[in-house]
């Protein structure tokens, strides 16, 4: 008996599955918001750890397909941030209750993660395109992992003013292309998986000039460089442990 064929709405669902196991990464804050200045500078570099690992862990996946289309994704990426940088920061920029240099942070993270969720999109499309079995095993690879880079969003919002439910939802929002793109990309399979490589290299290359021009400084400015480098290495680590044993 041949297995039935997998339906666009069953992929649609499991990748929304994804998403919002992204706001899951806010429910820490539930139990303490008080955050003194040192915290924040640690807060600060556990979400650069984390952003680099994930980023690592995007050129993995991405060179798997093709390390050329790959390395173009993260030039293209590199060349984006920077120019959004430039384009933000001669302007006035609210996002929620804030503004200046603080909304530009939390519209940056925001959308460098909504950016990233396409090409995670992708790869659940291209998973089920795959199999059932396959398209399963990825979405909730993706959705387990989601959990740390909603930690790595409220991380930044938390501390500036925004509240945890409303950190929960900005960081299911940053998800939300993951069901939006895994249909198209399982429908139309030989289409998207060419450019895979180039969507993961350009988060990655967006996510790492993201962690290292901009939230570690800020990391340093509030505490001290020593805690900031072990809170980094360690978030890192635990991340890439995070990685291998869904891998795995």
């Amino acid at each position: 008996m041949e297995p039935l064929p997998i339906s666009p709405w069953t992929v649609f669902l499991y990748a929304l599955l994804t998403a919002v196991a992204t706001g899951l990464g806010a429910l820490p804050f539930l139990f303490t918001q008080n955050v003194l200045r040192r915290h924040l500078g640690l807060a600060h570099a556990a979400a650069a750890g984390l952003m680099l690992s994930a980023s690592f862990g995007l050129i993995y996946e991405g060179v798997h397909y093709s390390l050329a289309r790959t390395l173009l994704g993260i030039l293209l990426g590199l060349l984006f941030i920077q120019l959004s940088h430039r384009y933000l920061q001669g302007r006035e920029v609210s996002f929620g209750s804030m503004n200046g240099l603080d909304a530009r942070k939390a519209l940056m993270i925001v959308g460098i993660m909504t950016l990233h969720s396409f090409a995670e999109g992708v790869g659940v499309g291209v998973a089920f395109g795959g199999g059932e079995a396959l398209g399963v095993f990825i979405t909730l690879a993706i959705a387990i992992h989601n959990i740390p880079e909603g930690l790595a969003i409220s991380l930044v919002l938390i501390p500036r003013g925004v509240s945890v439910l409303g950190a929960a939802l900005w960081s299911v929002f940053s998800s939300l292309p993951q069901p939006l793109m895994a249909v198209p990309a399982f429908l139309f399979v030989e289409v998207f998986k060419p450019a895979l490589p180039v969507g993961l290299g350009f988060a990655a290359g967006a996510m790492i000039w993201m962690a290292v021009a901009e939230i570690l400084p800020d990391a340093l400015k509030e505490a001290e460089a020593e805690g900031v480098a072990t809170v980094l290495t360690l978030a890192a680590a635990l991340m890439v442990a995070f990685q291998i044993l869904l891998g795995g």
